[in-house]
């Protein structure tokens, strides 16, 4: 019986999902380090969570990204995206909130 998928299609999932795995892993590491050399007066001055519950968030997200494919859950299960999720929350809106608030500067 002849199959619509090619032989090679598992391979390519694989470098996909681990592709996509380490760009996670960067992005963690990414938000863990900012987090951790902001100043902890700045994070409630632009309105947000607590220093704490962000390093929280961004440590326990890196943490379960490093270890998914060890549980077994895969490269990409729903616990990688939700920290995914988080870090990108970081990165692109606390991030530059942060910056504002501590340089004075504006993105102008």
């Amino acid at each position: 019986m002849v199959t619509a998928v090619p032989m090679f299609y598992d391979r390519v999932e694989l470098y996909i999902d681990l592709a996509v795995w380490i760009f996670c892993l960067v992005l963690g590491a990414a938000a863990l380090l900012h987090c951790l050399v902001q100043r902890a007066d700045a994070f409630p001055a632009i309105g947000t969570m607590s220093k704490t519950v962000w390093l929280a968030l961004t440590g326990g997200g890196l943490l379960l990204t490093a270890v998914a494919p060890q549980l077994r859950m895969g490269y990409l299960s729903i616990f990688l995206l939700i920290a995914a999720g988080i870090f990108a929350v970081y990165l692109l809106d606390i991030r530059p909130a942060l910056r504002d608030a501590v340089d004075g500067h504006g993105s102008w």
